[in-house]
């Protein structure tokens, strides 16, 4: 299955978020799109950040009810803060098959 990875703070997720997953589910080859949520954008402040893990709450309230759609936490696990290539590289070692 084609994974689409859409990487973001989602502080916090909205319906322009939703509108462009759902355009890349619907008009590309990507079967689901997987939000990863970012604890630490290194080009970001913390300060105005909701804690990581609300963020990932809401980004799971907002796509529960599509099948298309999954939340990602990935990069809470690794150092912070996240760099792209490294969350590319980790996640192709564990889903080689994606």
């Amino acid at each position: 299955m084609k994974i689409g990875l859409y990487f973001g703070s989602f502080n916090p997720i909205h319906i322009g978020h939703l509108i462009i997953a759902s355009h890349i589910a619907d008009f590309t080859s990507v079967k689901q799109v997987w939000f990863v949520v970012s604890p630490q954008n290194p080009l970001k402040s913390s300060a105005s950040l909701l804690n990581e893990h609300q963020r990932l709450f809401l980004v799971n309230k907002a796509i529960e009810n599509d099948y298309r759609f999954r939340a990602c936490d990935v990069e809470f696990k690794m150092p912070k803060p996240s760099y792209t290539i490294d969350t590319l590289t980790y996640l192709h070692e564990q889903y080689p098959e994606h």
